[in-house]
């Protein structure tokens, strides 16, 4: 018996009248974050994780300053303090250094990071 029922799958295409309308996403202008707003940022940052890991968060002062290098923040903490903010063989300053440098480099600029 031969199966004379071959029907072929028929695929709808839009029509010339059917509009396909694609919308792009809107984009946003690119901002300038100023040289001042970036160190703010980095200043921040530090003052953050060192706040976070101290006893004594009040004595937590970070100070910056800015050369012909980048950007040098200056941290300093209590006396009691400073092994935690240095850490078991300076793992914690180095991390918070990493972060700097990441946070420097995406805003296009060197950062240093100082323990007084």
């Amino acid at each position: 018996m031969n199966d004379t029922n071959t029907e072929e799958p028929t695929t709808e295409e839009p029509t010339a009248t059917e509009e396909v309308t694609t919308e792009e996403p809107a984009t946003e202008e690119p901002t300038t974050e100023e040289p001042k707003m970036a160190q703010s940022n980095m200043k921040e940052l530090i003052e953050y994780i060192a706040k976070s890991i101290v006893n004594s968060p009040d004595d937590v002062e970070v100070t910056e300053e800015t050369n012909d290098e980048g950007i040098m923040l200056k941290l300093q903490v209590a006396d009691e303090d400073k092994g935690r903010v240095i850490g078991k063989q300076g793992r914690i300053v180095q991390a918070m250094r990493t972060l700097l440098r990441v946070k420097a480099a995406k805003q296009g600029t060197r950062a240093s990071l100082e323990i007084l």
